[in-house]
């Protein structure tokens, strides 16, 4: 079994055929989804999505750091209230991105660092994204950390100084599809030298299709994909992967077993 650790099934790419989509993904054995929603419309999709599919789809709730002007004076009570309700099981995704800057800097880092410390108010692991942005990242994780941070750094880009930073802290690092692209050799690196017991698997669809389907969207049976080549490289099984992956999502996601 698996658990696709990070979709966004509320993007429009998936309006058409939503339940198709849920259907191929439980008869690839995927357990679970964890729908991130990143804008108010999304939460309240992700929440409907999460009662139409109870024990299955599941949803963590943020900015991505290009949205970060989005952040006011009522978003954290808006997380806060959804999280003593048990509609949540995750804060994000948040973090930094430095590729565009669609956000400026200062206000990612300043909006970072509110949603690390939302995550530990509330006692909920944090979604981590990091694009272009490893030192500040860990710079900010360390900062914030109060002793009770804990996380997973999302669609991981291969960049090791950042990884083995978030395993010192005791974050999981989750791969996407890309890890299955030609130039991917960071990635797929990374992989072989992160220990199983801290690796996650995700789509993050509908994008980063893997290989065989590029151009196309991504959908959570995919995520089998990601199993597949983490087992490749490691020398492994496809079942020793998913076994340790969806354990490890158990873990951070579910750690009082009961799938609220």
């Amino acid at each position: 079994m698996y658990i696709d650790t990070h979709a966004h099934l509320t993007f429009p790419e998936f309006e058409l055929d939503l339940p198709e989509v849920i259907e191929r993904a439980k008869k690839a054995r995927v357990e679970a989804i964890i729908n991130i929603a990143l804008d108010d419309e999304a939460v309240k999709k992700s929440l409907q999505l999460s009662k139409d599919y109870p024990d299955y789809i599941f949803t963590g709730a943020g900015l991505h750091p290009h949205e970060a002007s989005q952040w006011n004076d009522s978003t954290y009570e808006k997380f806060s209230s959804l999280a003593k309700e048990h509609k949540l099981i995750a804060i994000g995704e948040t973090g930094l991105d430095y590729h565009y800057k669609l956000s400026p800097a200062d206000l990612q880092k300043k909006v970072f660092r509110s949603f690390l410390q939302m995550a530990q108010e509330l006692d909920l692991p944090a979604v981590i994204h990091s694009r272009e942005a490893a030192r500040d990242t860990i710079d900010i994780i360390r900062e914030e950390n109060k002793g009770k941070l804990k996380g997973v750094l999302h669609c991981f880009a291969g960049d090791m100084e950042l990884g083995r930073a978030a395993l010192e802290m005791g974050f999981y690092i989750s791969f996407t599809n890309n890890i299955t692209y030609p130039k991917a050799d960071l990635i797929r690196a990374a992989a072989k030298e992160i220990p199983l017991d801290r690796i996650m698997i995700e789509t993050d669809c509908p994008f980063l299709s893997p290989q065989v389907f590029r151009g196309q969207r991504n959908e959570p049976s995919y995520v089998v994909k990601v199993a597949e080549k983490i087992a490749e490289i490691k020398g492994s099984t496809v079942e020793d992967v998913a076994l340790a992956t969806t354990g490890n999502a158990r873990r951070l996601f579910f750690p009082r077993g009961d799938r609220r």
